[in-house]
């Protein structure tokens, strides 16, 4: 009798454990659930990258162009980044052939310089690069994407490379001529013209003289008086290379 009563005793404290210990769980569980996941790692705000190049900065890659060749697409550089702007044709060096002048133009944006190329034809009517000069043609806008010229155009005449720009605003109108001396293609003239409130003024330099003249006329007075000054210019000789028709008369 006490047996039975031992082993029933026995099993009765077993269910009481076993249903202590799943209620535990079933807590524990419900409590896990419950907890909000936190990420420990702080935030951070991601940049987008865009592979497009940025129109408000100005590129000036560094290229090669080819030395030869047998038409304008032939001299653009294999990276395809430049189109032809404007392009001109005449007898520049006196050898009786058609020579070419031809204006490149970044395709990324309109803030970027734009290369100038001198083409000199040969005999077989093939051509070679002779001339590059990335200033003598200005920028087409400015960073505030203001168009500096409202017309601008190129031509060959009598020997000479006329680069002419044209503006009702603040550039003013300027034109520059570019000859062969020799093996040098040398800056030959500049006439610029500036109109401002008060006055007007025009800038001229000539390199047969090697003079600079700047003519200042006052029109807020009747007779709109004009003062001149003459002066010599610092070298001889102005390389078509290093030289911007418009900033020429900038440390006059």
């Amino acid at each position: 009798m006490k047996k039975r009563i031992t082993i029933n005793l026995l099993i009765l404290l077993t269910i009481a454990v076993q249903s202590c210990t799943t209620k535990k769980k079933t807590d524990a569980d419900s409590t896990a659930k419950n907890v909000e996941i936190t990420d420990s790692l702080p935030s951070r705000d991601f940049e987008e990258v865009s592979d497009e190049p940025d129109q408000s900065i100005a590129y000036e890659p560094d290229v090669t162009y080819p030395k030869t060749g047998n038409k304008i697409a032939d001299f653009l550089p294999k990276t395809g980044i430049y189109e032809v702007q404007y392009e001109t044709e005449g007898d520049l060096n006196n050898d009786g052939l058609t020579d070419i002048a031809v204006v490149l133009k970044y395709k990324g944006n309109n803030i970027s310089k734009r290369p100038m190329l001198i083409l000199l034809q040969n005999e077989d009517k093939s051509y070679r690069l002779d001339k590059v000069s990335n200033i003598a043609m200005p920028v087409e806008y400015n960073e505030a994407d203001y168009k500096l010229y409202d017309t601008e155009d190129i031509t060959i005449e009598n020997g000479e490379l006329n680069i002419n720009l044209y503006s009702i605003g603040p550039s003013g109108n300027i034109f520059g001529s570019f000859k062969y001396v020799g093996k040098d293609f040398i800056l030959d003239m500049i006439e610029a013209e500036y109109r401002g409130a008060g006055g007007h003024s025009g800038l001229f330099y000539n390199y047969e003289g090697g003079d600079i003249t700047i003519n200042q006329t006052n029109t807020m007075e009747e007779d709109q008086p004009v003062t001149s000054k003459t002066t010599k210019a610092k070298v001889k000789h102005y390389l078509f290379e290093n030289t911007s028709i418009t900033d020429f008369f900038n440390e006059y």
